[in-house]
């Protein structure tokens, strides 16, 4: 179960007025989906399909995380997102 504080970052990076970086969308993404879900059990999307798979591959070089551990680094991420893009 994912904390208060956890939920509230998720919703602050979903209001950052400019858009960040496809890869740090790709790494909230993974630390989002393993601090919430847990390790990738999920088949790999097809060749073709270029944004599952960059999405799936993010969450999944997480394997081994601990949910814990996953939930404080996307606090730490969204944080430095927050003082980047909020300027």
């Amino acid at each position: 179960m994912v904390s208060e504080t956890f939920k509230q970052k998720a919703d602050a990076v979903n209001a950052l007025p400019k858009r960040p970086t496809d890869d740090e969308l790709l790494q909230l993404y993974g630390l989002y989906k393993q601090a919430t879900v847990g390790d990738n059990t999920t088949e790999k999307p097809g060749m073709f399909d270029f944004k599952g798979k960059y999405k799936w591959e993010a969450w999944n070089k997480l394997q081994g995380t601990s949910q814990e551990e996953a939930e404080q680094k996307y606090i730490e991420l969204v944080d430095e997102l927050i003082a980047k893009y909020s300027n």
